[in-house]
């Protein structure tokens, strides 16, 4: 279980969050959904570590999680809205560029685990691609196989649908079902009320202050 408890964060003048909680349940799929602007991408990257909590507590499975050194928990793997991968790497080096380079792991060992997930999801025989040769929905995969590389305890998707084609858009919901089967705690943002309605377990509606 997740909990968040009295989550501040300010940009400047403005008050993204102010004494903010928030539960997801393990094994769990919670959808926040509204406008930009509400905080939604900004909370994925607090519990990522690519952003700084102002305050605040967040307890996993029971135990305090510093909000001092989330870059360092291995909290939540964060799937961005545009993947981020990089194009001059090969789907291979995408995946075992940070475990290596921030988890220490050996190159073997984090090339061995790159070839299971990619198996696991659809996209074996694509180690030695390249991203400009993907789809959306191939892409989307790899980006989720790289969250997937540090054994996060959460999955957090930024928009997973945005500017997919319907068909792409139901590949996306079939891979987080996929995920919500095999018993993964999933954050999804987005601002499409139907794709959360279907994939969710629990839907939060967040506005803009």
């Amino acid at each position: 279980m997740l909990e968040l408890k009295n989550i501040s964060k300010k940009f400047g003048e403005k008050i993204i969050f102010d004494q903010f909680n928030l539960t997801v349940e393990e094994g769990k799929t919670l959808s926040l959904v509204g406008p930009s602007g509400g905080g939604k991408t900004t909370l994925l990257r607090m519990l990522a570590g690519l952003e700084k909590l102002d305050s605040g507590e967040i307890i996993h499975n029971g135990e305090s999680v510093s909000i001092s050194h989330l870059e360092d928990a291995n909290l939540l793997g964060f799937v961005f809205q545009d993947f981020q991968l990089f194009p001059h790497l090969s789907v291979m080096d995408n995946l075992i560029l940070s475990p290596t380079k921030t988890l220490h792991m050996s190159k073997k060992e984090a090339q061995d685990k790159a070839l299971h997930l990619l198996d696991r999801l659809g996209l074996a025989g694509f180690a030695d691609a390249y991203p400009y040769s993907l789809s959306g929905g191939q892409k989307q995969r790899v980006a989720l196989a790289r969250a997937m590389m540090i054994d996060p305890q959460i999955i957090g998707y930024d928009e997973p649908t945005s500017a997919l084609d319907e068909a792409l858009r139901q590949e996306v919901e079939k891979l987080i079902l996929q995920n919500k089967e095999a018993g993964m705690t999933q954050i999804i943002v987005t601002h499409d009320l139907q794709f959360a309605e279907n994939i969710s377990d629990q839907i939060i509606k967040i506005n803009p202050k």
